[in-house]
C-alpha cells in the first residue's frame, strides 16, 4: 500500500503533529452543535435543482422562471429578489455537487466555529454580495451558491489567521487555503461562462466579514455584527442596482431620433436595415426595441404604413417575425414626441411564451417612422419601461438637413445649394421653412423648372393654396412637357377640393409620361374618390 498522503485534510503519520479537517478543528476548538444551518442550505440547493429538473431541463428560461439573476429584469422591471434566489439555483449537477461539496466543507466548520446567526448573516451578506457583483459587472444570466461558498472560506482565512495562536488546524490559517483559494480563481478567470466578478464579490464579502466575526469563546456582542453585516450587504446591492438603474440617450443622426433606453439595452444588426435594441435576454426574458425608416413619397398621417404592417405582419394565427398574433388591435391615434402618429397593439405566441407588442407609426413630411416595441408578457412591468421609451422619444435635425443648411451657408447666393436645403425641409414636413429658401432660388435661377415644382409643393403643403397654384401654373409656363410640373397643377386641384379638374391635369401629365406606375396609380385613386362621390 501507499503511504498516505499529506493533504493538509486528514491526519499526518503518527507521531508528528495532526492538521485536522475543518469540521474537526472547529469541533474540538470549541463545540457548537450539529452544523444544522449548512445542512439545511445543502438540503435545499439540491432539493430546488432537483424540483427544477423535475419540470424539464434546465435551461436558460427555466433559470429566469426559477429567480436567476439577470440585469434588465433586476433593474428594468425591479425584481430585486433575484439578488437573492440567485444563489439558490445551479445550471447542472457537476454545478450543483462542486458548490455542496465545498459548502459542506467550508460551511461546517465556519458554523460550528462561530456563533449560528453569525453565520446566517454571513451566508446572506455572501450572497448579496456575490449577485452584486455579477449585477455590477454584467447583466448576463448567473445562477450558482459559489459566492456564498468563496464567501465562507474567505471568512474562515481571516477568522483562522486572527485566532491561529487558539486554533489547532493550519489549515485555517492560511498555509494550505490561500494557494487552493487562488488556483480556483484562476481557473474561473480562464475559463468561458464563469461568473468571476461574483465570485470575487463573494470572497471579498467574506475576507472582510472574517475581521469582524469571534469565535464561540469570545464574549457575545448580540445581534449588532449580524445586523450590521446584512444592512451593509443590502446597502451594498441597492448602490449597484441603482447605479445600473440610470438611463441613457440613444440618438441617430440619419433618422434624426433619440430615445431612452435603459442603461444595459444594446445595439443589434436585424439585417432589414433597421435600428434595433434589445436587454440582451434571449427567450422567455427578452424585450426589444426597433426603429425603420420608411419613404411614403406623400405626407400622411402613418395610417397606410400600419395597415401594411397589419396585412403583412400581424395575419391572426400566421407566422411572423416576432411570433403568431393572437389578437391585434387598433391601429389608433396616438401621440408621439409631440406628432400625431398610428399605433397597433398584439399579443403574440413567441418563441419564449407570450409577447406583447406595440408598433407606432409616427409621420415626418415625406417619411413615417415605425418604433416597434416587444417584450415578455410574463414580465408585465415591461410596459412601463416601453411607455417611457415612447414618452421620452424626440425628434432631432437629421444629419442631412444640417448638411443641406451648412452647404447653403458655405455658398451664400448659388440656387443649388438653395433648392436642395428647401426640398430637404420640405420632404421632412417643414413646408413653412422651405419656402424662403426656394424663393430665392426661383429668384436665382427662374429657368429651373424643378425648382418652381418644389415651390409650388411647398406652399401648397403649407396651406398657401393660391399662392402654391400660382408657383404650379408658373412651372408649367416653363416646362409645360414636364411631368413634376403638371403634377403640380393636379395638387393644386386637389387643394382646392376639385377631384374632377385634378383628374383632368393627371390624364395630362399620363399622356406626357403613360409608363409612370406612381401617376398610373394616382389616377386610379382619383377614379375610385370620383365613382364613389354622390352625384349631383
Amino acid at each position: 500500500m501507499y503511504p498516505p498522503q499529506k493533504t493538509g485534510l486528514s491526519p499526518e503519520e503518527e507521531g508528528q503533529a495532526r492538521l485536522l479537517s475543518i469540521g474537526q478543528s472547529a469541533g474540538e476548538a470549541r463545540p457548537g452543535g450539529g452544523p444544522w444551518l449548512t445542512l439545511i442550505l445543502a438540503t435545499v440547493l439540491v432539493g430546488i435543482h432537483g424540483a427544477a429538473r423535475a419540470a424539464g431541463p434546465v435551461g436558460l428560461d427555466t433559470l429566469l422562471r426559477w429567480g436567476a439573476k439577470a440585469g434588465p429584469l433586476v433593474v428594468d422591471v425591479g425584481q430585486v429578489w433575484r439578488l437573492v434566489t440567485a444563489n439558490l439555483l445551479h445550471r447542472d449537477f457537476l454545478h450543483l455537487g462542486l458548490n455542496v461539496l465545498v459548502l459542506l466543507a467550508a460551511g461546517t466548520g465556519l458554523e460550528r466555529l462561530c456563533r449560528r446567526r453569525d453565520y446566517a448573516a454571513l451566508l446572506v451578506a455572501a450572497g448579496l454580495a456575490t449577485m452584486a457583483g455579477s449585477l455590477g459587472s454584467s447583466g448576463a444570466v448567473s445562477v450558482g451558491a459559489s459566492g456564498i461558498v468563496y464567501g465562507c472560506v474567505g471568512a474562515l482565512l481571516v477568522l483562522g489567521r486572527r485566532h491561529r495562536a487558539k486554533l489547532p488546524a493550519r489549515w485555517m490559517s492560511g498555509e494550505a487555503a490561500v494557494p487552493t483559494v487562488l488556483v480556483f480563481l484562476w481557473m474561473g478567470w480562464t475559463s468561458v461562462g464563469v461568473d468571476n466578478a461574483g465570485h470575487l464579490a463573494g470572497l471579498l464579502a467574506g475576507l472582510l466579514a472574517g475581521v469582524f466575526l469571534e469565535p464561540r469563546w469570545r464574549p457575545d456582542p448580540g445581534w449588532l455584527r449580524p445586523v450590521a453585516m446584512v444592512v451593509a450587504a443590502v446597502a451594498l446591492a441597492g448602490a449597484v442596482v441603482a447605479e445600473r438603474s440610470v438611463w441613457r440617450t440613444e440618438r441617430d443622426d440619419g433618422f434624426g431620433i433619440s430615445v431612452s433606453l435603459p442603461r444595459d439595452w444594446r445595439g443589434e444588426v436585424d439585417g432589414q436595415g433597421r435600428r434595433a435594441f434589445s436587454n440582451g435576454l434571449p427567450g422567455r426574458g427578452r424585450a426589444t426595441f426597433s426603429a425603420e425608416a420608411i419613404e411614403a413619397g406623400e405626407p400622411g398621417d402613418g395610417s397606410v404604413q400600419a395597415r401594411q404592417f397589419l396585412e403583412e405582419v400581424l395575419v391572426l394565427g400566421a407566422p411572423g417575425p416576432e411570433g403568431r398574433p393572437l389578437k391585434v388591435t387598433g391601429p389608433v391615434a396616438a401621440r408621439v414626441g409631440g406628432r400625431g402618429a398610428q399605433r397597433l397593439s398584439a399579443e403574440l405566441e413567441g418563441v419564449g411564451g407570450a409577447t406583447q407588442l406595440t408598433a407606432l407609426f409616427v409621420p415626418r413630411g415625406e417619411w413615417v417612422y415605425r418604433l416597434v416595441f416587444t417584450w415578455p408578457a410574463a414580465y408585465p412591468a415591461y410596459r412601463g419601461v416601453v411607455d417611457r421609451m415612447v414618452a421620452e422619444l424626440r425628434f432631432d435635425e437629421p444629419s442631412v438637413l444640417r448638411e443641406a443648411r451648412a452647404r447653403a451657408l458655405l455658398v451664400p447666393g448659388a440656387p443649388g445649394p438653395l433648392r436642395s436645403l428647401g426640398a430637404v425641409l420640405r420632404r421632412l414636413g417643414l413646408p413653412k421653412e422651405a419656402v424662403a429658401p426656394l424663393s430665392e432660388s426661383v429668384r436665382l435661377a427662374p429657368a429651373h423648372v424643378q425648382t418652381r415644382v418644389e415651390l409650388a409643393r411647398a406652399l401648397l403643403e403649407a396651406s398657401r393654396v393660391e399662392e402654391g397654384c400660382h408657383a404650379a401654373a408658373e412651372a408649367r409656363v416653363y416646362g409645360p412637357w414636364n411631368t413634376g410640373a403638371l403634377e403640380a397643377g393636379v395638387r393644386c386641384e386637389l387643394s382646392r377640393g376639385d377631384v374632377a379638374r385634378a383628374l383632368e391635369r393627371l390624364v395630362e401629365a399620363r399622356r406626357v409620361d403613360p409608363q409612370d406606375a406612381r401617376l398610373r396609380a394616382a389616377e386610379l385613386a382619383l377614379r375610385t374618390v370620383l365613382e364613389a362621390s354622390p352625384r349631383r
